[in-house]
């Protein structure tokens, strides 16, 4: 161990500043020997966050029924993460930056597990103990892909919870989620804990075609969790969790008729194993963590990928990927200075097929008339009415990076400094083809048609690409520490990584057959084949104000130029497939308020307010100059309020009720580029009444009350118009018990 320690101590790395996860409205500063929240990279001295910071406790959990991480959007100010389409959807907008597919711009590590693939970030979670949701650029403590923030969750520890717990939710749609849970120990050094978990709902969204319901769901997952603390300065911990699920999802309608309906299946089936083993040791002056983490997804899509009653085409993917990852860190403090550093490695691989299959219309519509307008007098037809564009892939990336941070304090100030190297190798091997063919016929004169010719379309493309990216990653604060207010400011770098525009294969194809047919292709794949990194530089001034007994107040200016944004577009023409292409250069600016009021032990409120002005400073995409639109999909506002009382005076047998109500708005959203799409600010309003016994609870809840009419995504497809609405007014009612 005093080796490993050594090793460390010549390349210490970042450190995060964030403090122990508690209630929102605590701060508990944790000492270097409490070996229980290791697994964090918390300021070694326990220093408030100079970083703007949202922490939602068990209370805050269980009072807004949260189970999933979309259920944290817009509680945490210019947060936003939208529900639509389907689990394997889990896009995050924040201060701007965001992307709908691909490389995610916000981290999320749950029990110490980072996952990698935002594919798998939707999925409901058991028994929250905390929340964290850190914005800004997290790079240089979390790496890669954290260039907006970072999310941390804590589940319940079998070495603090003891007994059976169980929750059972029902609600409209006949949506009903059970959990149950035991927290047992064998000594007070060693605790384990089982929870088993299962979700179904009917969905709320109707495919006028068929009368079928399209976003009907069941899901299950089961945790097992293992605490163990053989020696005061050791510390070890495993989770492992496994998880289903079978959904519908994609109710997209079409724009100009406000109706979804298509004629083929859209679903999603997604399985999925994680495993994260934490280990610390706690000398006396110093603190050894490893994180190791074992994940495994297993997903296939199905999608209408038209959208319409006709049979245009549809596109499966079908994708199994294996992550592994190691997480080894130091941390310390000796006098004014404290330091955390480390190194950080992870290998993804990945196989994954996503044929796209031509039918009969799409035959007849985007090829074949295409053809034909061009040369009339020698039509072709297809040999068969239907055909497919064949995809298979296996991506791959290999990284390790090497991160440091340092503080010193003098006086009431602190100083931090901290650094990142990392360097990633990205490698795809593919294979696209086709096999198939038409026929070629001479229109005589008096209408009939004789055959001219045949020609074979046999594809079958293969190769391998790499690229290597090696990325510096800094970061400075500096930070005032009085009573009751500590003011800060941070400058640092995000860095989201590149990669690969797979969706768009089956389109290369198709311009191959176009090609082929004696028309010009609209690119090739040495076009769109890939993206570049992003980078952002960010500034951030802010305040965390204990203004006095009852009140807290966190305020943040923040200021973000970022270099090749990455946007996911539709490509020009009748294309089948989505590529993501970089904008040259977007600003973002915005202010946040944060306040939290508990004037008695009867009341307390809760009110955040976030807003960003993202716009593109140099992005033309070759057809037009988008210079001062607004980043699409990011909110230009965010809003979350919320009041609870809890009258002392009107507790029965020991039986407490509570009322609260809460609402949370976003808006703008601008849905292109062109800024000439877009979803107004919208608030959704909610309440509850809850009544809460020593060992069990019942709380009667409403989301959306006033049933407002909104809209969660839009995009254009083929020149048409889709969006999605936001879910309808709910009602249901949550009973827990907790037995020990």
């Amino acid at each position: 161990m005093r080796a490993v320690v050594a090793l460390l101590l010549s390349f210490t790395a970042g450190a995060a500043t964030a403090s122990e996860m508690a209630d929102s409205t605590t701060r508990r500063p944790h000492e270097l020997k409490e070996v229980e929240v290791l697994g964090l990279k918390s300021a070694p001295d326990g220093a408030n966050s100079a970083e703007a910071v949202t922490r939602i406790g068990s209370a805050d959990v269980r009072r807004l029924g949260i189970d999933a991480v979309k259920d944290v959007s817009a509680i945490a100010p210019n947060f936003y993460m939208p529900d639509y389409g389907s689990r394997m959807t889990s896009s995050i907008y924040v201060r701007g930056l965001g992307a709908r597919m691909d490389q995610p711009v916000v981290g999320l590590s749950i029990d110490n597990i980072p996952y990698l693939n935002k594919d798998a970030y939707d999925f409901d979670i058991a028994d929250i103990e905390n929340i964290e949701i850190l914005r800004g650029a997290q790079t240089v403590l979390n790496g890669r892909n954290t260039m907006g923030g970072q999310i941390n969750i804590r589940t319940m520890s079998p070495l603090r919870t003891r007994g059976l717990r169980a929750s059972l939710r029902y609600g409209s749609g006949n949506t009903l989620s059970v959990a149950g849970s035991y927290y047992g120990a064998f000594n007070p050094s060693l605790g384990m804990s089982l929870s088993a978990q299962y979700g179904h709902t009917d969905g709320f969204f109707k495919n006028a075609y068929n009368g079928s319901r399209l976003d009907k769901e069941n899901s299950g997952a089961l945790r097992w969790k293992t605490a163990w603390r053989p020696t005061p300065a050791l510390s070890v911990t495993n989770v492992a969790a496994f998880g289903v699920n079978r959904q519908g999802g994609y109710p997209y309608a079409l724009a100009d008729a406000d109706v979804i309906a298509y004629n083929d299946t859209c679903a999603y089936r997604r399985t999925t194993f994680a495993d994260g083993l934490t280990v610390a040791w706690a000398g006396k002056r110093v603190v050894v963590t490893s994180l190791t983490s074992v994940q495994y997804l297993d997903d296939r899509m199905d999608l209408d990928q038209d959208f319409t009653t006709v049979p245009y085409f549809t596109l499966t993917q079908a994708r199994r990927e294996w992550t592994v990852t190691q997480d080894l860190f130091t941390k310390g403090a000796r006098g004014k200075y404290g330091w955390l550093g480390g190194v950080f490695a992870f290998h993804k691989s990945t196989s994954m097929n996503a044929p796209v299959t031509f039918k009969d219309t799409g035959i007849a519509e985007l090829i074949e008339a295409h053809r034909n307008d061009v040369n009339p007098h020698y039509p072709i037809e297809w040999d068969s009415r239907s055909f497919v564009l064949g995809s298979d892939f296996k991506p791959s990336n290999t990284a390790v990076a090497l991160y440091h941070e340092s503080t010193y304090r003098t006086g009431n100030w602190r100083f931090e400094a901290g650094m990142r190297l990392d360097v990633e190798r990205a490698s795809l091997r593919y294979r696209s083809f086709c096999n198939t063919g038409y026929s070629t016929y001479h229109l005589m004169p008096d209408g009939s048609r004789e055959l001219y010719s045949h020609t074979p379309v046999d594809i079958d493309d293969s190769d391998e690409l790499h690229r290597t990216y090696v990325e510096f990653i800094p970061k400075v604060t500096v930070a005032l520490d009085l009573p009751s207010l500590t003011a800060y400011f941070n400058f640092s770098k995000g860095y989201k990584a590149g990669g690969y525009n797979t969706q768009m294969f089956s389109d290369v194809l198709q311009q191959r057959i176009m090609n082929i047919m004696g028309m010009s292709a609209l690119y090739t794949l040495d076009e769109i084949v890939g993206y570049e990194p992003e980078r952002s530089f960010n500034y951030e001034l802010g305040a965390d104000w204990h203004a006095y007994d009852g009140l807290d107040i966190d305020a943040v200016l923040f200021l973000i130029d970022c270099r090749n944004q990455q946007l996911t577009v539709f490509p020009p023409g009748t294309t089948t497939g989505r590529i993501m292409t970089n904008a040259g250069r977007t600003r973002s600016f915005g202010a946040e308020l944060t306040a939290r009021w508990t004037p008695t032990d009867d009341f307390a409120a809760r009110v955040s307010y976030g807003y960003t002005n993202a716009t593109f400073r140099n992005y033309n995409d070759g057809r037009a100059n988008y210079r001062g639109r607004h980043v699409p999909y990011a909110p230009s506002n965010t809003f979350f309020a919320e009041a609870t009382w809890q009258p002392a005076s009107l507790v029965f047998s020991g039986i407490a009720p509570s009322l609260t109500a809460n609402v949370n708005g976003a808006g703008r959203i601008y849905w292109n580029e062109a800024n000439d799409r877009y979803q107004n600010f919208y608030c959704l309003a909610g309440l509850s009444l809850a009544f809460t016994a020593q060992k069990w609870s019942v709380r009667l809840w409403s989301e959306n009350l006033t049933g407002t009419r909104y809209d969660t995504f839009y995009f254009k497809s083929m020149d048409r118009s889709f969006f999605q609405r936001g879910l309808p007014a709910r009602f249901g009612a949550t009973l827990r018990l907790s037995l020990q």
